[in-house]
């Protein structure tokens, strides 16, 4: 990507918009599941197994390698960074994955699920089962989204769309074998679409990634970078997710010991999912403020598109709230029966301010890593993860507040506390520019 091109709207619009088709479509597997195991045998059971013990165990397991994508996006500039950066994104495959087969295939998930998680009996082994389908999930995210990085430094974003089409393609094809079926238990379907998605995407990356790789990357020239100064790059940021996935666990651990635990557990994903999708086009915003905050005019034009977009994403949420939409989304599109329907109505309520903080945050953070500050982004996740339990805690302890609406006010609150800190730590970078 020339980074002499002088930066527009247009073109900030041409690098988010594949980047958000990709978040929305991830967003949308889960409400897939959804529907399929609501519509198979003991439904209740196997979304709380999902939802309260595989997908929170999987993401935490698997947390050290998200921002593999934003580390790629930032260092990925030429093949000697490139092959420093596949190092250490295999050995770190490699090792979060044994670690996924030790918590699956040992009593060592015992206690995860019991004491640390405290999950419903019902689910423990069905949660077991479906974690040890999800074995390949660590391995296939580290290699597709280190590769995903690549393609959005040099100007390939919309490849990172269409990979993500061919893993829903993937989940859809599996979950209507399942359906279809109709006698496989609805954690095995569900687990299975996961886990064949993942791996048809990693292909399809790896696959478009060759052309960039034997083309443009190895013609690139750039500053010369040591295997030190990757590591030393990524360490601060690679447990950035661990923390703030952590919150996952706290959530479900936190609903478990509230009223209807089972109900809450088993609309919690339909509910996580929704939220997840309309804050989506936000979370896209990281990678494109990285890639092209070198720009002349960089800055102030990513801040502009950032308060039209942090504007137009407030819009999707609110119209749910305020109209019959939301009734056709829970009960005929999901199938959730209006008992489950009528508990997440209420909680989507609390995550009206969801969507534009974290465009902002992805703004703030987008800075920060640019610039190889990227300590303040662990920092902010701590900010995110003490405001989610203090208020979980309290939660608990006073039973004054039903459980799916408190998890949505937790989430929406750490969510405010971690951008605060985000402005905070980049004001300064701001300044430096608008100097300049």
């Amino acid at each position: 990507m020339d980074s002499g091109k002088p930066l527009d709207q247009a073109l900030i619009f041409r690098t988010w918009l594949p980047l958000a088709a990709s978040w929305l479509l991830m967003g949308a597997e889960l409400p897939l599941l959804s529907a399929v195991v609501a519509r198979l045998a003991d439904p209740d059971v196997h979304m709380a197994a999902y939802s309260g013990i595989v997908f929170p165990l999987a993401l935490v397991i698997e947390s050290p390698i998200i921002m593999l994508l934003t580390a790629s996006t930032a260092l990925s500039r030429n093949s000697r960074a490139y092959k420093k950066m596949w190092r250490m994104m295999t050995w770190m495959s490699v090792v979060l994955t044994l670690g996924h087969v030790a918590i699956a295939f040992t009593p060592l998930y015992d206690f995860v699920a019991r004491t640390i998680i405290g999950a419903p009996e019902d689910i423990i082994e069905p949660g077991r089962i479906g974690l040890q389908i999800m074995t390949p999930w660590t391995w296939a995210i580290a290699h597709r989204r280190f590769n995903q990085g690549v393609l959005i430094r040099f100007g390939q974003s919309g490849a990172v769309g269409w990979g993500t089409a061919m893993r829903l393609l993937a989940d859809v094809i599996v979950l209507a074998i399942g359906f279809m079926l109709h006698d496989i238990a609805g954690i095995v379907v569900a687990t299975a679409a996961v886990g064949a998605g993942v791996l048809a995407e990693a292909a399809y990356i790896h696959w478009k990634v060759q052309a960039v790789i034997t083309g443009p990357l190895r013609e690139a020239k750039g500053p010369a970078i040591t295997q030190r100064e990757v590591i030393l790059f990524y360490l601060p940021i690679a447990f950035a997710p661990t923390i703030g996935l952590l919150g996952q666990p706290m959530l479900t651990g936190a609903m478990s010991r509230m009223d209807v635990p089972m109900l809450t557990l088993a609309v919690w994903p339909t509910v996580n999912s929704l939220i997840f999708m309309l804050r989506s086009a936000g979370i896209a915003y990281t990678e494109v403020v990285v890639a092209l905050l070198d720009r002349p005019n960089g800055l102030l034009k990513l801040r502009r598109f950032t308060v039209w977009l942090s504007l137009t994403l407030s819009v999707p949420l609110l119209v749910l709230c305020t109209t019959p939409l939301i009734d056709i989304w829970f009960e005929r599109f999901i199938g959730l029966r209006p008992e489950l329907a009528g508990l997440g109505k209420s909680a989507l309520w609390f995550a009206v301010l969801m969507p534009p903080v974290t465009t902002w945050c992805c703004y703030f953070e987008g800075l920060l890593i640019h610039h190889k500050r990227s300590g303040a982004v662990t920092e902010a996740v701590v900010f995110y993860i003490v405001t989610l339990f203090g208020f979980l805690f309290f939660a608990v302890k006073n039973q004054s507040i039903p459980g799916l609406n408190a998890a949505v006010c937790a989430m929406t609150l750490g969510g405010i506390a971690q951008t605060l800190w985000l402005w905070r730590r980049s004001h300064g970078i701001a300044r430096e520019y608008l100097e300049k």
